[in-house]
């Protein structure tokens, strides 16, 4: 079974969606990139053009233990006009897989009625295009099966965390200190990174 599938759709924040992705694969997860169109090319909205691993029909979401939505305008919003997204992350939380989403992802959670009030975070101000509220300012909030970040900043802890339910805290830590980023949390604390 594959680990994660990680839906991609014309205008979606490429920090988001890469960062999880590179990071889950050092990890030694399997990982794969899913355009909801018919093109497994798909732009991201800082003109960055990503090549998708599989489109929507040629994936068996048997296949995965878990989805994650990016955000980025308009891809979340993309996304949340999509109705076979929609019921794959009905169908994922039914069966309580992971349903992961960050920044302005939520929407498609939040679409879906699975948002649960003051359990989630999105980006600030987000919330208001969300029918679901009582957003948390936390970088990462989980309720069972939901995970959900923040924003771009963030992507990198959420990364982190997902590699630690997906396969175990010690190959997070690893992967961390492999990119530097404890390097970069003691540069923080230390005022050398402003």
């Amino acid at each position: 079974m594959k680990d994660l599938l990680i839906f991609l759709a014309d205008g979606f924040e490429e920090i988001e969606a890469l960062t999880v992705c590179d990071y889950l694969r050092r990890a030694e997860l399997e990982v794969e990139l899913i355009s909801i169109t018919d093109s497994k090319k798909v732009r991201g909205t800082h003109g960055i053009t990503v090549l998708a691993d599989k489109t929507f029909d040629e994936m068996n979401i048997e296949d995965y233990r878990a989805v994650y939505i990016p955000g980025g305008l308009p891809g979340a919003t993309n996304l949340a006009a999509e109705n076979r997204v929609l019921e794959l992350v009905k169908v994922f939380d039914n069966e309580e897989k992971l349903v992961v989403a960050i920044c302005a992802g939520p929407i498609v959670l939040d679409k879906a009625e699975i948002l649960k009030e003051g359990k989630f975070t999105c980006f600030p101000g987000y919330e208001v295009n969300l029918k679901q509220k009582g957003r948390v300012d936390e970088p990462v909030v989980i309720d069972k099966n939901i995970v959900t970040s923040m924003g771009p900043s963030f992507a990198q802890v959420l990364a982190f965390e997902l590699i630690s339910i997906l396969k175990d805290e010690d190959t997070s830590n690893k992967v961390k200190s492999s990119v530097l980023f404890t390097n970069l949390v003691d540069f923080i604390k230390e005022g050398k990174v402003k």
